[in-house]
Order: structure tokens, then sequence, then C-alpha cells
């Protein structure tokens, strides 16, 4: 099996994280630390102008689906920078033209 290692995240991508940290209870700062810990692993990619031109062009291209807010900007932003979307809810980022998607969590990955 091939181990693969995540470089970034969007910074869309962290907002949701730690929006999900926010209706935790007793766990709550056990995934605060380990998303710290993550974040000092990795980088978080602001949103920038180029992702924001992606943004506008994927949205037009996929338009006739409606889809969450945040995947279109998190597709548009890893689109931007040529880079590959890891999610375990691939049908959310399907049909963006030039996208790149991969599952890790699949048995028949790697």
């Amino acid at each position: 099996m091939t181990v693969k290692r995540a470089e970034s995240m969007s910074v869309i991508t962290l907002a949701e994280l730690l929006a999900g940290i926010e209706k935790l209870d007793e766990t709550r700062a056990q995934n605060e630390h380990v998303l710290k810990l993550l974040c000092d692993q990795i980088a978080v990619l602001p949103f920038d102008r180029e992702a924001a031109r992606s943004y506008g062009i994927l949205r037009a291209a996929a338009r006739e689906r409606r889809r969450n807010a945040l995947d279109r900007l998190i597709a548009a932003h890893a689109h931007s920078r040529s880079l590959t979307v890891v999610t375990n809810d691939e049908r959310d980022f399907a049909g963006y033209p030039g996208l790149v998607v991969e599952n890790w969590a699949r048995s028949d990955v790697g």
C-alpha cells in the first residue's frame, strides 16, 4: 500500500473543520489540539484572486447542479493551484472540468 501525504489545505477546509469543532462538547479540546498539530505540519493556503477566478469558471461550468457553496470554493481553490482534492465525498466534487479528485478512504486506493 502506498502512503500519501497531504501537503496543504485550503483555508476554506480549515474553516469547515473549525466549524465542526464548534459543535463538539466532550472531544472539543482533543480535536482542537489535533487540528493545531495538522496545521503545524501542512500549509493552509489563502483564498486569492486566482482561486476567485477559478470559482467563476467552475461555477459557470457546473451551473446545472446545486452544490454546497463551500465545496465549490474548495474545488476552485484546488483548481487554481492545480492541486488534487482529497475527499470521502467524491460526488460533491464530480463534474468540475480539470479538477482532480481522490478518495484516500476507499479500500481500493493505494
